[in-house]
């Protein structure tokens, strides 16, 4: 193995706990989110020549995992579509509606995942990442306005939810 692809996958063994840490934030689910790092670190090693030397890692690796993501999440939006029809999921786990909100207001990561995936996205990359606005709307590919408007009302929510899990265990 050449010293330069030896080095290349140092790096990205060092980025695992920050990359799935990311892919949890948009899977929402563990087993999903492994998958979903699978995918992005087949796809970076078989385009590591595609990746450019002296520029970020993380970013670059953070876009991919977003990129399958919403390619994952448009998949399963049309395969979802071609199942029950909607009314067929009305009455699940309407036994007790107030007590259900409770338990998923009870964490940051359960309030997290209550998030539009917009946000959530945003509020991984800069609160949860430590990437710099500038950084993290390069890798949604999004203006620095846009960014700042999402991780505006991200915090708001988040805010806004664990306040109210706090008055419910009160």
């Amino acid at each position: 193995m050449p010293r330069k692809d030896a080095e290349f996958r140092a790096a990205l063994l060092d980025l695992l706990p920050r990359l799935r840490r990311f892919a949890r934030s948009l899977a929402r689910n563990d087993a999903d989110a492994d998958d979903l790092l699978q995918m992005a670190l087949e796809r970076a090693l078989t385009r590591s020549g595609q990746f450019v030397a002296g520029t970020r890692l993380d970013s670059w690796m953070y876009r991919i995992i977003k990129n399958i993501w919403i390619d994952e999440s448009r998949a399963r939006q049309r395969r979802a579509r071609t199942f029950a029809p909607q009314e067929a999921g009305l009455g699940v786990g309407a036994e007790d509606p107030a007590f259900d909100k409770r338990i998923r207001a009870m964490s940051v990561e359960t309030a997290m995942q209550d998030l539009p995936d917009e946000q959530r996205v945003a509020v991984s990359l800069v609160l949860v990442e430590g990437l710099s606005y500038k950084e993290a709307s390069a890798v949604l590919d999004v203006p620095m306005g846009t960014l700042t408007s999402r991780l505006a009302r991200g915090r708001q929510a988040l805010e806004a939810r664990l306040s109210d899990s706090e008055g419910d265990a009160a």
